[in-house]
C-alpha cells in the first residue's frame, strides 16, 4: 500500500450525499486515510434507493474503506472535535450550503489561517455566491437546470432525465480532479488552495461541445446523425449497429448479404441514407431478429461493422473483456453480503477494495487516534456527541 500515489495523506470527509463522498473516495482509492464524518444519524444518502440496514447502495459505493466517526457537530463540543480533526488533515472535504461551515467552526478562511498548505473542497449545487446560491440542487434538479436534460431529448423533443446520479458523480470526479491539482501545488509551492466545485459548473464543463455544437449549427442535433444507427432487436436480446461513413456501410452490406445495397441509389451516402431510413430500418428489422445476438455478434465483428449487444448488468460484470481485466472485485459488507464493486479505472492504482464503514464504526479509534483523552472520549459517549457503533 505504501506504493500507492496518497499513502499517509490524510483526508477528512465531512460531506454527505455523493459528490462530496465520491471525491474523497477516489482520494482514498489512491492511497489516502479518509475519516468519513456523520451525524450520529447517519449520512441521509445512507437510507436513499436501494436500502439494506443502515447501507444503501449508494452509501456503499460512494464510501467504501472509510473509517467511520459519528459525530454531532451542532454541539460546542462537536464543534472543538471537529475542528481538531480538519487541522490535522492535509484534505478537508465539504458540500455544505454556503455559510454553513463556517457556522461549524471549520470554514476555510478560519482553517487556513492557521494550517496554510490545507487544501479545502468546497462543493455546492451554484457556487459560493450569486442569485443561486442558497438555492436546492439535487441530482434531478441540475439535470434540468444544466442542460442534461435537454441534451437527452428524445427526437420528438421531450427532455429525459440520464438514469443514473450523472450530475452528482461527474462534479465528484471534477473535485477530485481539483484536489489533485491542489495537492501538486500544495508539493510544489509549500501552499494550500480552496478547491470550489459547483455541481451547476460542472455539468456545463461535461457538456461543453453541446454549446459550441450549438453555436455552429445554430441549434443542436439530437438523435443519431447516421443511419443505420439504432438498437435492434435479434431472436433474443438486442444489438446495437452503427454506421458513420460510405465504407462502414458497405461492410454492413456485405454482413448481412444484401449487396444491391449498395447501388441503391436510396443509400448512396450517408444524407441519403438518412432520408430513406425508415425504408433501411424496416429491412435491417427483418433480418436481425432472424438470429440471435451471438450469431450476429460473430458475424459483424468478422466484417468489422461497428455494432455492441445491449448488455443489461450482469452481462457487464460477465464481460469477456471485464474478466480479463479483472475490472469487478467482490466487497464483502457486514449485514449485507458479497457485492460487486467496480472502482477507478486508472491503472496501475487498485487498491483493494474495504467495507463500507457503519454509522459511528470506528468513532473511539478516530479520536484515540487524533490525541484525545479517554476520559474525554468517554464523556463524548456519555453525551452522545459521539456515537460508537456496537
Amino acid at each position: 500500500m505504501t506504493a500507492l500515489p496518497y499513502a499517509g495523506l490524510r483526508v477528512l470527509d465531512i460531506s454527505q450525499g455523493i459528490a462530496g463522498p465520491y471525491c474523497a473516495h477516489i482520494l482514498w482509492q489512491q492511497g489516502a486515510d479518509v475519516i468519513k464524518v456523520e451525524p450520529p444519524a447517519g449520512d441521509w444518502i445512507r437510507f436513499v434507493g436501494v436500502a439494506s440496514g443502515e447501507h444503501s447502495a449508494l452509501s456503499i459505493q460512494f464510501n467504501a474503506g472509510k473509517r467511520g466517526l459519528a459525530l454531532d457537530a451542532r454541539t460546542e463540543a462537536g464543534k472543538k472535535v471537529l475542528h481538531a480533526l480538519a487541522l490535522q488533515a492535509d484534505v478537508v472535504v465539504q458540500n455544505f450550503r454556503p455559510g454553513v461551515a463556517e457556522r461549524m467552526g471549520v470554514g476555510w478562511a478560519e482553517l487556513s489561517a492557521i494550517k496554510p498548505d490545507l487544501v479545502y473542497v468546497s462543493i455546492s449545487g451554484y457556487g459560493p455566491d450569486g442569485p443561486y446560491a442558497d438555492s436546492p440542487a439535487t441530482d434531478s434538479v441540475m439535470q434540468a437546470d444544466s442542460g442534461l436534460m435537454f441534451s437527452n431529448q428524445d427526437e420528438q423533443g421531450t427532455p429525459r432525465r440520464i438514469g443514473l446520479l450523472a450530475a452528482d458523480v461527474l462534479t465528484g470526479l471534477y473535485a477530485a480532479q481539483g484536489a489533485a491539482t491542489a495537492l501538486y501545488q500544495r508539493l510544489a509551492r509549500k501552499q494550500g488552495t480552496h478547491v470550489q466545485v459547483s455541481l451547476f459548473e460542472a455539468c456545463a464543463a461535461f457538456q461543453g461541445a453541446c454549446f459550441v455544437e450549438q453555436a455552429i449549427a445554430g441549434k443542436r442535433p439530437f438523435g443519431a446523425v447516421s443511419a443505420p444507427n439504432g438498437v435492434f432487436a435479434t431472436a433474443d436480446g438486442k444489438i446495437s449497429i452503427v454506421v458513420l461513413n460510405d465504407d462502414q456501410f458497405g461492410r454492413l452490406c456485405r454482413a448481412i448479404s444484401l449487396p444491391e445495397w449498395l447501388t441503391d441509389p436510396r443509400f448512396g451516402s450517408n444524407p441519403q441514407r438518412f432520408a430513406n431510413r425508415d425504408a433501411l430500418y424496416a429491412v435491417l428489422n427483418e433480418k436481425v431478429r432472424q438470429h440471435p445476438t451471438d450469431y450476429w455478434t460473430q458475424l459483424l465483428q468478422q466484417h468489422d461493422v461497428l455494432h455492441a449487444p445491449v448488455r443489461d448488468y450482469n452481462g457487464v460484470l460477465n464481460h469477456p473483456q471485464a474478466l480479463h481485466l479483472e475490472m469487478v472485485q467482490q466487497l464483502e459488507q457486514a449485514g449485507v453480503g458479497t457485492l460487486p464493486y467496480v472502482g477507478l479505472p486508472v491503472h496501475p492504482h487498485h487498491r483493494p477494495v474495504q467495507a463500507s464503514p457503519r454509522i459511528g464504526e470506528h468513532s473511539r479509534h478516530i479520536l484515540q487516534d487524533a490525541g484525545i483523552g479517554m476520559s474525554q472520549i468517554d464523556q463524548l459517549l456519555e453525551s452522545k456527541v459521539v456515537l460508537q457503533a456496537k
